[in-house]
């Protein structure tokens, strides 16, 4: 009585797709996949910066080392 059959969810796909058209829905869906993908881009480069200021941080030392060799001679 309460349950929603396939025929119920055609219904209602059918009447959203009167409502906001297909040209809206496709865009959107556009927009939710882009945006899931570029959160997705920001979660990975998190992991990034702390790797590469660990390696710029070794590379500053090094070339400060070698500027203090150059002065000391």
């Amino acid at each position: 009585m309460g349950a929603w059959g396939i025929g119920h969810w055609i219904v209602v796909l059918i009447i959203v797709l009167l409502v906001f058209g297909t040209k809206r829905l496709t865009s959107g869906a556009k927009d939710i996949g882009s945006a899931v993908k570029e959160f997705k881009k920001g979660m990975r480069d998190e992991e990034k910066p702390a790797q590469l200021s660990d390696q710029s941080k070794n590379e500053s030392s090094s070339e400060s080392q070698r500027n203090d060799d150059n002065v000391a001679r």
